[in-house]
């Protein structure tokens, strides 16, 4: 797309157009039950309609934003980390097949792009401020957001892998549910809600366009492999394992603190 203001003004008026027809459906619903089923005024409607007027801006620009720049740069990065040449250097003997240990920057890469795309990821902020005020401040906010980026760092990395070694998706998801489900019998009963909470908001405004283009741009340039099968898929990495980080983050607290209370019943007892 060419960068002349016309081009770029019609671009937004579409993009916006496009997002108040999305965000359409919700103002109806919202305000029709408030008005039809509660039967009570919205009150602060003129703050009301300013914030949506700002929802709707801001989606807009968020939009024409990853389209322009974050969905291609992703791509684009996939496609630079997988050349040969940046593998294997200029004027050195490239194999028939590509070992996938070779990839160790796209792995990096992956990993590195999951985790800042999580901490940047608006719906977890609010997630997680959410469960600091519930909690009465038990659940600090960095630390699951921390948890839950970790958790989608090495599943897009975990992903990568697989899209380089052209393994079947169904192989890794049964066995990272068969570890949520055992780690939701031994987790705090409290966190459980949470961690899966956790595993959904992952996949967001920021995070799957990036983690799209990832996935897509390497299967792309990988010998052998199919942008449909092989290229999505990456997104269910970065709904799954958050879920099995925050469960551990809380079952690594309550060992710390129970480790914490033994030491001090010890220090106790032989003060007596």
């Amino acid at each position: 797309m060419t960068l002349d203001i016309p081009t770029i003004a019609m671009h937004f008026g579409d993009t916006l157009l496009s997002t108040m027809r999305d965000v359409l459906p919700i103002v109806v619903i919202i305000f029709g039950f408030q008005l039809a089923v509660l039967r009570r005024p919205v009150t602060h409607w003129q703050r009301v309609v300013l914030g949506f007027v700002y929802v709707v801006l801001g989606l807009a620009l968020f939009l024409m934003g990853l389209e322009m720049a974050l969905f291609p740069l992703g791509e684009s990065m996939a496609e630079q980390l997988t050349a040969l040449d940046f593998l294997f250097g200029q004027g050195e003997a490239i194999p028939a097949q590509v070992p996938w240990h070779e990839y160790y920057w796209v792995y990096l890469f992956a990993a590195a792009i999951g985790f800042s795309t999580t901490i940047a990821e608006p719906s977890l902020i609010a997630v997680a401020i959410k469960a600091n005020q519930v909690s009465g401040n038990t659940i600090s906010v960095n630390g699951l957001r921390i948890a839950v980026a970790l958790g989608v760092a090495i599943g897009i990395a975990l992903g990568s892998y697989r899209i380089v070694a052209g393994d079947p998706l169904h192989y890794y998801i049964l066995v990272g549910y068969v570890v949520v489900v055992v780690q939701t019998y031994f987790a705090p009963k409290t966190i459980v809600p949470l961690a899966y909470d956790s595993g959904g908001v992952t996949t967001s405004t920021v995070t799957v366009p990036i983690v799209t283009a990832l996935g897509l741009g390497l299967a792309s340039t990988v010998p052998g492999r199919n942008p449909l099968l092989d290229g999505f898929g990456l997104i269910a990495f970065a709904s799954l394992f958050p879920m099995i980080t925050v469960m551990a983050y809380a079952q690594l607290s309550v060992w710390q603190t129970r480790r914490q209370a033994e030491a001090a019943e010890r220090r106790k007892d032989n003060a007596l």
